[in-house]
């Protein structure tokens, strides 16, 4: 009896996410994820699709310098990468938002006007979405935003929980193209 209320409990938010989430939409963002899983190793970036959302998430040393903003040659390549699978994409968003850890802002971004993590954090999302926008990625799917220290994933008691939570996540969401 309990295994029958289970399945008719969970079967209209079944129904309702193939409602949100087309056939079609499943299919392309499926694509994506594929297509993004081939280019990037478990320790450049992690890919999820979640709830409609496709995900990439990359830690800031494949994309900074530490405690820096503007991104390497390295990074370039990196985020050259993505760009084909964002390339044909026209109505699905692409959000880009930057991570920091919890340790204050040092004196040299200070003097660049930098204050606080999240002008930090803001920053390095407005840096990784006009890089991308300059390898090819379309203009008007693409924005960008800084969340500071704010949804840490790890615990920024540890060296290893920081480094974690310096990171850009990158998310597509929409109707696909």
């Amino acid at each position: 009896m309990r295994r029958t209320f289970l399945k008719l409990a969970l079967a209209p938010a079944v129904v309702g996410l193939a409602a949100c989430v087309s056939e079609q939409r499943y299919d392309e963002l499926q694509q994506a994820y594929t297509q993004l899983q081939a280019q990037y190793t478990a320790d450049q970036a992690t890919i999820r699709m979640l709830e409609g959302r496709l995900k990439v998430t990359m830690t800031d040393r494949i994309l900074f310098p530490s405690g820096g903003y503007r991104i390497t040659e390295s990074a370039r390549r990196e985020l050259a990468k993505m760009v084909p699978t964002l390339q044909g994409l026209r109505q699905t968003r692409v959000i880009v938002e930057g991570y920091t850890d919890t340790t204050p802002v040092g004196p040299e971004l200070r003097r660049e006007g930098i204050t606080t993590n999240l002008d930090l954090s803001s920053r390095r999302a407005d840096t990784v979405a006009d890089e991308l926008i300059r390898l090819g990625t379309p203009r008007g799917i693409i924005s960008a935003d800084g969340r500071g220290d704010a949804n840490p994933i790890a615990s920024n008691s540890t060296p290893e929980g920081r480094a974690q939570n310096r990171r850009i996540e990158i998310t597509l969401v929409g109707p696909g193209n």
